[in-house]
């Protein structure tokens, strides 16, 4: 028996070696990508790999569910196809949304919880995503596009490679900035996959996720951009989604035009995100089922698609014909109200998307409108028609989706003529700042203020929620009984003692504060027998909760003006369990807030030297 057992033994400790090995290898692998910029940029080059690999996945499920559906060929897209059967365009939609309707119910009776999107994740959460959640949502948008809603499938992009790349930087242990520059990576490398686009794809991330430009998080971002341009260009080439190959010219008169074009395209973003909430609202009031609110945006959206086959599915093929050969006048006219309705349908009745791709399209035929108007009023000066598509799509994709340098580099990359990105700059300079001036939202941010999350961009706000009183209070406070007298209490406590007392009634509530110096006082003396702490006791109605964060408690500070504040149990539970003085208070924020700027202004260079493992 002690033979035979001897070689079990033997390797069972052989492979608890081995398993010790490898944890020691994992950890050593780890720490290494922690502490060092080289170990940031190969996490981030890997993600972007994995993320275009994603998105072509994503856009050969798509392709197929549209040739299964519309019955049209794998190569062509759904808003470029002309011709298609009555019955189909009606029936499909219709019958697809409210298939769709049951299976967003059956998921949402499975994770009720709203899913947080990657600049919600980036502003609160220190870059935490639910990667189930993404991947609930992005069969949601796949589901929704493929039965020929109109909506964009880059919040899907986005969404599965932010979720993807969280998830990496948390089995990685990365620390809260690093993790919001990982999330950015991944959204980076979905759009610059999706549109072929690495600087775009950049950029997006820069402006959207990460909420800022240094140097720190450049070459992460951009090696994840480039991982998965090339990725991409492996699978369906080098050309990027719209390919403009004519020599464009634009003279001084353009310009202003192109001015007018901006603050005009700044009115129309504005109309298009307001739309999509309106309409929204009007199926809320319905009192439709929500998993039969799809079936009849459907409905509505298969019906304009009878008059306008171009407002099905995201608009690539749309955009392509806008910049490409261009539309008649009076069809561009109709093509703008109907995509605008189709999306805010679309949108409105609960199919999940975004309104990237449509508000491109929007505002390529918007820009070809004005001008075939230009031609009409300044017939002595005929302007480019493609430069104009160009401008105005630029400047209205920049208003609804707030990332200007974005759609400017799309422009750029995709025309290869500096002349046009000129032009576009100066329309979609004007169209953000309107947008910003007037509304003070992007679609993103618009959603968050109806869903009642005061959030304007990705900058790093969630650290002010984490840093909560409870993680600041002190815990040593002097309580004394409410009745006990004076004179025992400068017995007890005299002057230089302490500063303060706290006040309870004998089953522990919370009476208030006593100042011992005012205690002290001289005034007082003629009735030590007779006064009690209750009678010294102030401050009463003002006090924290252990949950407050830092900024909340800085305002009741200001409010109620004092320098300490009682912290109890809870509103019905006026149990005291610490306090906080506004100058620790004000120490610590000021503290993090000046660590976090000075990350946010590239301190961390990353070319400096990296730190020892």
């Amino acid at each position: 028996m002690r033979s035979s057992a001897l070689p079990f033994w033997s390797v069972t400790l052989q492979l608890l070696e081995r398993v010790k090995l490898d944890v020691r290898m994992r950890a050593l692998i780890r720490t290494y990508v922690r502490n060092t910029d080289i170990g940031h940029i190969v996490v981030a080059a890997g993600v972007g790999v994995a993320v275009g690999l994603l998105v072509v996945l994503v856009q050969e499920i798509l392709r197929l569910l549209h040739s299964a559906l519309f019955g049209i060929s794998v190569d062509e897209r759904l808003s470029e196809t002309a011709g298609l059967s009555w019955k189909i365009v009606l029936l499909v939609p219709c019958l697809g949304g409210l298939c769709y309707g049951i299976v967003a119910h059956l998921l949402r009776r499975w994770r009720a919880r709203e899913t947080v999107d990657a600049i919600e994740a980036n502003a609160l959460h220190g870059g935490q995503m639910s990667l189930t959640d993404s991947l609930r949502l992005t069969t949601l948008t796949i589901l929704s596009a493929g039965v020929g809603a109109s909506v964009g499938l880059e919040a899907a992009y986005t969404q599965l490679g932010s979720g993807f790349a969280s998830r990496m930087g948390r089995l990685l242990k990365l620390r809260r900035g690093d993790l919001r520059t990982l999330v950015g990576c991944g959204a980076a490398a979905a759009i610059a996959a999706a549109f072929n686009a690495p600087l775009a794809g950049a950029f997006y991330a820069f402006e959207l996720i990460i909420g800022s430009y240094t140097l720190a998080t450049l070459a992460p971002i951009a090696i994840a951009a480039l991982a998965a341009t090339i990725v991409s260009r492996q699978v369906f080439g080098a050309a990027p989604i719209f390919v403009v190959a004519e020599p464009m010219q634009i003279v001084g008169l353009d310009y202003p035009i192109f001015a007018i074009l901006g603050v005009a395209s700044a009115g129309l973003a504005i109309l298009v995100m307001k739309g999509v909430s309106m309409v929204e609202a009007l199926f809320r009031r319905l009192a439709l089922p929500a998993w039969l609110r799809p079936g009849i945006g459907g409905l509505l959206l298969g019906a304009i698609a009878l008059f306008y086959p171009q407002v099905l599915g995201s608009g690539h093929g749309g955009i392509l014909a806008a910049v490409g050969s261009g539309f008649p006048l009076q069809l561009a006219l109709g093509l703008i109200v109907a995509k605008t309705l189709a999306s805010a349908i679309s949108i409105g009745s609960g199919f999940r998307g975004g309104m990237f791709s449509s508000s491109l399209l929007i505002g390529a035929l918007f820009g070809q409108v004005v001008g075939a108007l230009t031609i009409l009023v300044l017939p002595g000066i005929p302007p480019n028609p493609t430069v104009f598509t160009l401008v105005g799509m630029g400047a209205v994709a920049a208003g609804v989706v707030g990332a200007p340098v974005t759609m400017i580099l799309l422009v750029l990359e995709a025309t290869a003529d500096f002349s046009a990105t000129t032009g576009v700059m100066v329309a979609v300079i004007l169209s953000s700042f309107v947008v910003r001036t007037l509304f003070g939202y992007s679609f993103a941010t618009w959603r968050f203020h109806l869903r009642g999350i005061p959030l304007r961009s990705a900058h790093d706000v969630g650290w002010i929620h984490d840093m909560t009183v409870a993680k600041l209070m002190r815990r040593d406070q002097n309580v004394v009984a409410h009745d006990l007298p004076l004179s025992e209490i400068r017995r007890l406590f005299p002057l230089g003692a302490t500063k303060r007392l706290f006040v309870a009634a004998e089953d522990g509530t919370y009476l208030g504060i006593i100042d011992l110096a005012e205690a002290h006082e001289a005034d007082h003396d003629a009735k030590l027998a007779e006064l009690t702490a209750a009678d010294l006791a102030e401050g009463k109605a003002h006090f924290l909760l252990p949950d407050y964060a830092v900024r909340t408690a800085l305002d009741l500070f200001v409010t109620a003006e004092v320098e300490v504040l009682p912290v109890l149990a809870g509103i019905g539970d006026r149990q005291l369990v610490g306090y906080l003085t506004e100058a620790y208070a004000l120490r610590r924020y000021n503290r993090e807030l000046e660590q976090r700027r000075g990350e946010e202004l590239g301190e961390t260079s990353l070319y400096g030297p990296a730190p020892p493992i």
